[in-house]
């Protein structure tokens, strides 16, 4: 037993120490300011971030800005002191998630249907936000009308 958790430990090491190495922060301003443009240029294709909105996009660049200027004449981000390390991470944290959804909800879903009393199919593409939002208002419109006393529970 004492064998094989030795044996165990001694395999293991390597990969404490290269999740040690992962975990260590390696920011420089200069990786930083290539991301920021790779950021930026996504930002402006219109493809890319299709469905961010004008306030997240605006927080985005204000963000970039806020930890480039944090980075400003560091050479690595191990030189900040620890609240500016903690700044930094979740500013990081902000841009990714709003990015993340930004990027999801751009993403195209079709779907290929027959209209009823019809044998032609038809394909509609749509992004993951307009197939939202059209939900949402078929949703709502569909609350009006019963609200109204339109529909077919009062006929």
């Amino acid at each position: 037993m004492k064998k094989t958790l030795i044996a165990f430990l001694l395999a293991a090491t390597p990969m404490f120490a290269f999740a040690a190495q992962e975990a260590q922060l390696a920011l420089a301003e200069g990786d930083f300011a290539a991301q920021r443009a790779e950021i930026e240029e996504d930002l402006a294709d219109g493809k890319t971030y299709a469905e961010i909105s004008a306030s997240d996009r605006a927080k985005v660049r204000e963000t970039l800005e806020r930890i480039s200027s944090r980075l400003e004449g560091v050479d690595s981000i191990d030189a900040l002191g620890e609240p500016a390390k903690v700044e930094i991470f979740n500013d990081q944290e902000l841009i990714n998630t709003i990015l993340t959804q930004a990027k999801a909800d751009s993403r195209l879903v079709c779907d290929n249907s027959r209209a009823t009393g019809s044998h032609r199919r038809t394909t509609k593409c749509q992004t993951v936000a307009e197939r939202r939002r059209r939900m949402e208002a078929d949703q709502d419109h569909l609350q009006r009308n019963v609200m109204n006393g339109i529909g077919p529970a009062n006929n």
